[in-house]
């Protein structure tokens, strides 16, 4: 296994690889694979990215966020009329969201997504059209997945898992009760975890997945 210095040093090596980020607003404490982020950013999507870029690095068992969101003050603060303004524009002219089917609040620049979509690729568009918009302190996605009434097919979603390059398979157990998705086992890295999740999720049919893969790292 890695040392805790060594497991810190790869984070933080990970944080300054993405150009979004700047290592010296991230600190990062290691636990024996847990990593936890703390500091201050100025937009939500670089807390985002630095947990992202911190579950990326192997070794990574679990990542507890402390990242703070404070506006720029040369840039100013926007107020939630403004922020709401800004998604509804940009949300106008992205052909992957059902625009009739979403809804969103502003509270103190926190952003609450509400709704209904076919397909979780819609969901996660939503999510990252407010997640990019400036003054956005943190997003809720509750949007959610419309009841399909077609049967799910564990076999499909096994054979994707076998047809992907990046993803071993050999130890994820699939499991499906009505429209939700059940994924369990253990997995080298959080990147295989997270990729099995959303491989999953394109499964037509899928109304929820509960991703229990456990992340143990054999140096």
């Amino acid at each position: 296994m890695k040392t805790n210095e060594e497991l810190q040093k790869d984070v933080l090596e990970a944080i300054n690889w993405e150009p979004l980020l700047n290592a010296s607003e991230i600190g990062v404490i290691v636990n024996d694979g847990v990593v936890t982020l703390t500091g201050i950013v100025d937009s939500y999507a670089k807390k985002e990215e630095a947990e992202n870029a911190a579950k990326s690095v192997a070794g990574v068992k679990v990542v507890v966020e402390k990242i703070d969101v404070r506006l720029d003050k040369i840039s100013g603060k926007k107020d939630d009329k403004e922020i709401a303004d800004d998604l509804i524009k940009v949300v106008k002219w992205n052909s992957q969201i059902p625009k009739e089917k979403i809804r969103a609040k502003v509270e103190e620049g926190w952003v609450t997504l509400e709704g209904e979509v076919e397909w979780n690729y819609q969901r996660e568009a939503a999510y990252d059209i407010a997640k990019y918009q400036y003054g956005v302190k943190g997003v809720t996605n509750n949007i959610s997945i419309i009841i399909n009434k077609d049967q799910i097919e564990r076999e499909t979603i096994e054979r994707a898992f076998r047809r992907n390059l990046f993803l071993d398979d050999s130890n994820i157990t699939v499991e499906v009760s009505d429209n939700n998705v059940t994924l369990k086992g253990v997995v080298p890295s959080w990147m295989q975890k997270d990729k099995a999740e959303k491989i999953a999720w394109k499964a037509h049919g899928v109304q929820d997945i509960n991703n229990q893969l456990k992340v143990e790292y054999n140096y």
